[in-house]
This record gives C-alpha cells, sequence and structure tokens, in this order.
C-alpha cells in the first residue's frame, strides 16, 4: 500500500504540470496589459509600471514565469495579487465557505442520488420507476442558473412572504447551515440525477447475478442481500463518480456562489477573471486540481474496502 501511495504522489506530479501549465498559458494569453488594466484610466509613470512588470516578471519569456510560478507553489507559496496581497491569504479567507458548499452538496448527492436510485430499480419497471426516471431527466435539463434563481424565489422568497419565517437564507453565510441547503441543493441539482441512474443502473444488473439469485434461493433475508450483497458491490463505481465529482463542484460552485452572494473562492474567481487579476485565477485553479488529485487517490483506496478483492501491490 505504501509502494502505491508514492507511486500515485509522483503520477500526480506530472498532471500539476500538465493541468498549472495549460491554465497557465490560457490566462497569460489574454490580450491587454494586466498592470495597465490595475489603473484604469488612470495615466501612470512609466518607470512605475516597469518596476511593477519586473517585480512581477511579466517582461520574461513565457516559460520564465511559468518556472518561478510552479516553484513557488511547491514551496506553498501561490504569488501575490498586483496590489500586493498574497494569493494564498485570499484563498484562506474564502476557501473554508466552497469547501463548506461542496461537502454539503456530496452529501445531499450521496444521499439523495443513491436512495432514489435505489428505491427506483426495486421498483424496475413500475411507475415509481418511470417518475423517478423522468424526474431526473428534467432536472438534467434544466441549467444550474435557471434553477438557482427560480429555487431562490420560490424557497427563498415567496416562502418567506407566505409563511413569514425564513427557512431558506437566499444569499450570505450567516445562518450556518442553512445558509447552504439552497445553494448546495442548486450545485449538485445535476449530479444527483446522474447519480440517481447510475445507481438504478448498476443495482438493476446486480440483481440480475447468478450470487443474488443463489442468496435469495437459500432463504437469506431480502433487505441483507440487497445491503449487504447488491448495494456492497454496485458501489465502487458510485464511489468513482462521487469523488470525481468533488473537484467539478468546487469548480462549478463559481455560478451558484454568484447568484447566493457567498464569499468562497468561486465568487472570487468570476471577480479576478472581471478585474483580470491572473495570480489569483491561477492561484485558485491549482488549488482546485490539487484537490480533484487528492479526491481521486482517496477513491482508489477506498477501492479496497469495499471489494476485498482488490489489493495494492
Amino acid at each position: 500500500m505504501g509502494r502505491y501511495l508514492i507511486r500515485r504522489l509522483l503520477q500526480a506530479i506530472p498532471v500539476l504540470l500538465g493541468a498549472t501549465l495549460l491554465i497557465y498559458a490560457v490566462v497569460f494569453a489574454l490580450p491587454g496589459d494586466p498592470v495597465a488594466s490595475m489603473f484604469g484610466e488612470k495615466r501612470m509613470d512609466e518607470d512605475i509600471v516597469n518596476i511593477i512588470r519586473e517585480q512581477y516578471h511579466l517582461n520574461d519569456p513565457f516559460i520564465v514565469q511559468y518556472w518561478h510560478y510552479i516553484s513557488g507553489v511547491f514551496q506553498g507559496n501561490f504569488g501575490r495579487t498586483f496590489a500586493g496581497v498574497e494569493v494564498s491569504e485570499i484563498i484562506a479567507g474564502k476557501f473554508q465557505v466552497t469547501l463548506n458548499l461542496a461537502f454539503t452538496a456530496l452529501v445531499m448527492e450521496a444521499v439523495i442520488g443513491v436512495g432514489l436510485g435505489l428505491y427506483a430499480a426495486l421498483r424496475r419497471g413500475r411507475a415509481q420507476d418511470t417518475l423517478v426516471l423522468a424526474s431526473t431527466l428534467v432536472l438534467i435539463s434544466i441549467p444550474t442558473l435557471v434553477t438557482g434563481f427560480v429555487l431562490q424565489l420560490l424557497l427563498g422568497v415567496k416562502l418567506k412572504q407566505s409563511t413569514g419565517i425564513e427557512i431558506f437564507p437566499v444569499a450570505g453565510v450567516s445562518d450556518g447551515l442553512r445558509s447552504y441547503l439552497l445553494p448546495a441543493f442548486v450545485l449538485a441539482g445535476t449530479s444527483i440525477a446522474y447519480l440517481t441512474r447510475l445507481t438504478r443502473t448498476n443495482l438493476v444488473e446486480t440483481l440480475r447475478a447468478d450470487y443474488i439469485r443463489t442468496a435469495v434461493a437459500k432463504g437469506m433475508p431480502r433487505r441483507r442481500v440487497i445491503g449487504r450483497h447488491a448495494l456492497r458491490n454496485a458501489l465502487i463505481p458510485l464511489v468513482t463518480y462521487l469523488g470525481a465529482d468533488l473537484g467539478t463542484l468546487m469548480g462549478g460552485a463559481v455560478i451558484t456562489e454568484t447568484i447566493f452572494n457567498l464569499p468562497g473562492i468561486g465568487q472570487e474567481l468570476f471577480r479576478s477573471v472581471y478585474e483580470r487579476q491572473q495570480p489569483v485565477v491561477v492561484g485558485i485553479v491549482t488549488l482546485l486540481v490539487l484537490v480533484y488529485i487528492l479526491a481521486n487517490l482517496i477513491v482508489d483506496l477506498l477501492y479496497a474496502v469495499l471489494d476485498p478483492r482488490i489489493r495494492y501491490e
């Protein structure tokens, strides 16, 4: 297991280098001068502009700029904004909000998605199964932006007007966990639909397996057959999907955090792109890549827990 971990960590290095190199190239290839955009319409002394450009290595070739950045990342330094603020400080102040949102969405996705998938699989071909499949299709078809605004209006504004009680806050994080419930459902909506369909498909196939029919023929209780044998064996692709989706949820928080005015890294990423703060954009994307790599590593280790036949040499 130890050798497998070391091998996976070494494999993560070229992934990190490739991903950061790509995003660095895309961000810094954007037209315009980031230093000039920082001052807006004000005319600054040319000497001051040159000092800033030298300080941030903007006069160096692209590969030299990237080398300065990635060498700093391996030392825990994500660089500084053009205003002199450490990018790591900006991320540290907002990362917890996005992490809370992503994990709340992931829990909702796992509970609702697996639950509905199990419910539909056990009633395959019936009206309940058709209703679940139709509902997931509708959820997949509606863009997250539309879902966010509609639920914000109905459950946040209209419900408060009719009951006089604010059950689902529509902005900010001042209400603790309640502040994350509605945004998390909006963020996880499409993933819930896909996970429901994936769970149903895997369970239907697993329930047709010979060892399941043998267990039923031996008189094993139905609940034990489903819980201990069928569901556990169907969980491996579900865990794979959930692990990969954690990075997707954190990246997709840009839209959700903007709609619900959550002060997380998604909203900061949106603002930084608008203001052309390239160091912040690259720093946040680098962090998301690291989270994605870590999530996939944890998923690989969970395989051995779910299926004892899997061993890492």
